[in-house]
């Protein structure tokens, strides 16, 4: 075990980024056109920083399995991105940004990351805004600002219900315009199936066309890994269902340290699983709980006729809701962070008063916002404020213009008018804290290797807050990789091309065809989704919410067993030489079952409660989480040939600027 170096800058914490980018080499505009940088992934984070290392001048190649980067899971981000500009007056500041994602992480995350993270924040919302990003305004046209768990100001700036799909296209545009200009090579429906060290130096990837099989050597002096999270661990996430955590995985099995893969995100606003037919889950906004209140009844016979269907939900009376966040935590109420809130529920829900079909279920009701509402219009346009149905249509007008379309797409799903009746939510995995181990350049342990966005293991420590998702993605790939990977690259000016007719290109294609060939070959009797479905129900159980020792090593052996069990008796139909989209998944699901593995061990061998990783063996008297110091590091796993072999690295985390303290929302 070593102690892993961040390089983090000297200096007082505020001057750190400047001060680093005043030293770190830099690489003349003529010389950038004899660079190649390969980013693998167009999501936020991947396509701002194709975009901007091209606009930059570098020769930059894209890799996309979708068929348009527009297709990227940043789409599906819904409720905003933060951003610390105060336009709201209620005392936000960088050093607040700063501080409460500290804090929501459970200070599990590098003070001086998170101080830059804050600090850029600020540039992102005018950079979208030039790009045309149509944010929400006030009534005088300035941008607005909703609220979000975790935090006692207005910082997030959002579009309706579809921030990720707005800020994506804004993206989207930025790397058309390099495509045109031909400083963006974009190869869609292609998968990253290997990465290619030389001399010690990332320097190309062997990638699979996906429609045609053809497998495919791509050079370049740097590469960039941006290809999300790994929450389809689990199976059943909010993901889109081809989220995948391979390309993260095959660089980690080439030197790369996997840093806390344990720390993973239950959001507490999904709809509720329905049944076993299920592929994916679908998340309601986290920017509901600003107006929805989340409650279960009281009484246990309520709970049983709401199940049996004698009994609706508007027809209990108030005296007998519990609305527990309001009465657990007073002073942040329904905004506590997604691990508080999620934990919550399951608490709930685990003493029997989940209120679906399965038990698993809780209430997010409007009926007290769009009564406030209502109110506050009728009052303005000089209506009868005592008129229920007036105020009723008032209110219910001015929810929809917030929420509309999320409350569009409950109902689509769930068959219920959610202005009618309050939404049922339960918590679902929905983001991955964890991921490859960068430094403060946001290089891994694999030089001319960098990871961005999800795919790395982020600012966000034990637990992210809502809306800085968005926030990490843009920063990394707008305004820090295009500085950091500079003083690198400045390096390689004279290095010239990277040749791909070398042994080391011979021998990672000869692994990726070997993979393909053995799990195509293989003749067994299930399908790639019977072991997916065994191991994510693994992961639930024994790795999610809530985790336990003797639960973890039963996890560790089980999944070592679906892993074997899926080498004999897997079938992959077709062939190599086509759109094969079940080969695609085998790839996939084979990778997965091996970080199965490694975030089970990394969740025995961290002793504590903390953010989303919760072990029952570590909590306060109220059930809260309970943090023990010595655990106050990143833990980095070091891949030796078998997940069961991983060596552990710390990079010990160090607090100057900021009190670490019971972190408490009540």
């Amino acid at each position: 075990m070593t102690n892993l170096q961040a390089h983090i800058p000297t200096g007082p914490l505020a001057e750190k980024w400047t001060s680093h980018k005043n030293k770190i080499n830099l690489v003349n505009p003529a010389n950038k056109r004899q660079i190649d940088v390969i980013v693998v992934g167009t999501g936020l984070a991947g396509g701002s920083a194709a975009a901007t290392l091209a606009e930059l001048g570098y020769n930059v190649k894209a890799f996309c399995y979708q068929d348009s980067p527009r297709r990227a899971h940043s789409i599906a981000a819904q409720g905003g991105i933060n951003a610390a500009k105060n336009y709201q007056g209620d005392g936000d500041s960088t050093y607040r940004l700063f501080y409460d994602t500290v804090k929501g992480g459970d200070y599990r995350s590098r003070e001086a990351n998170v101080y830059r993270l804050a600090e850029v924040s600020a540039n992102i919302i005018d950079q979208c805004v030039a790009q045309g990003v149509p944010f929400a305004r006030d009534y005088g046209g300035l941008l607005d600002n909703r609220s979000f768990g975790g935090v006692l100001v207005s910082r997030t700036f959002y579009a309706k219900g579809q921030t990720g799909q707005q800020l994506l296209l804004g993206c989207y545009s930025a790397m058309n315009r390099q495509i045109a200009r031909g400083k963006i090579k974009m190869y869609n429906r292609h998968e990253m199936m290997e990465l290619v060290v030389v001399d010690g130096k990332a320097r190309g990837i062997i990638a699979r066309n996906l429609v045609t099989g053809a497998i495919e050597r791509h050079s370049a002096h740097a590469v960039v890994i941006a290809s999300g999270g790994y929450g389809n661990v689990f199976y059943l996430s909010t993901n889109a269902m081809g989220s995948n955590v391979s390309a993260a995985w095959k660089v980690h099995k080439k030197g790369a340290y996997f840093a806390n893969p344990c720390f993973t995100q239950i959001h507490p606003t999904c709809i509720p699983v329905s049944g076993d037919h299920q592929s994916k889950l679908t998340l309601m906004s986290e920017s509901l709980r600003n107006d929805g209140r989340i409650w279960v009844p009281k009484k246990m016979e309520d709970v049983k006729a709401i199940r049996e269907g004698r009994l609706k939900p508007t027809q209990i009376a108030e005296q007998d809701r519990d609305y527990y966040l309001e009465r657990r935590y007073p002073a942040f109420g329904n905004l506590v962070p997604r691990d508080v809130a999620s934990r919550a529920a399951k608490e709930r829900c685990d003493a029997g008063y989940g209120v679906n079909a399965t038990g698993e279920a809780v209430y997010l009701d409007f009926s007290s916002a769009i009564l406030r509402y209502g109110k506050e219009q009728a009052h303005l346009k000089g209506m009868d404020e005592n008129d229920a149905a007036t105020v009723k249509r008032l209110g219910t007008a001015l929810v929809e213009a917030k929420y509309g379309n999320l409350f569009q797409m409950y109902e689509k799903i769930v068959d219920q008018n959610p202005y009618e009746t309050p939404m049922m939510i339960y918590p679902a995995v929905h983001y991955t804290m964890g991921g490859i181990w960068v430094d403060y350049n946001l290089m891994t342990t694999i030089p001319g290797l960098y990871a961005i966005g999800e795919a790395n293991f982020s600012d966000h420590g034990a637990n992210r807050l809502g809306a800085s998702a968005l926030m990490q993605g843009l920063a990394d790939g707008y305004f820090v990789l295009p500085y950091t990977i500079g003083d690198y690259l400045s390096k390689d000016i004279r290095t010239g091309r990277i040749d791909t007719n070398t042994p080391e290109f011979d021998e990672a294609e000869r692994q990726v065809r070997q993979q393909v060939e053995q799990l195509l070959h293989n003749k067994g009797s299930r399908s790639v989704d019977f072991f997916h479905k065994k191991l994510g129900r693994v992961m639930w159980d024994k790795v999610g919410m809530a985790r336990n020792a003797d639960g973890l090593r039963q996890a560790i052996e089980e999944i070592r067993q679906i892993r074997a069990d899926f080498y004999k008796e897997v079938r992959v139909p077709g062939t190599a030489n086509e759109y094969n989209e079940e080969l695609a998944k085998a790839g996939r699901v084979a990778d997965f079952l091996e970080l199965g593995e490694l975030m089970a061990r990394d969740a025995l061998e961290r002793e504590e409660s903390c953010g989303g990783h919760f072990r029952e063996e570590f909590q306060t008297e109220d059930g809260e989480a309970m943090r023990r110091p010595e655990f106050q590091y990143v833990g980095a796993w070091e891949y030796t040939g078998d997940p069961s072999q991983a060596n552990l690295h710390r990079e010990v985390l160090e607090y100057e600027n900021i009190e670490v303290k019971e972190r408490s929302y009540k």
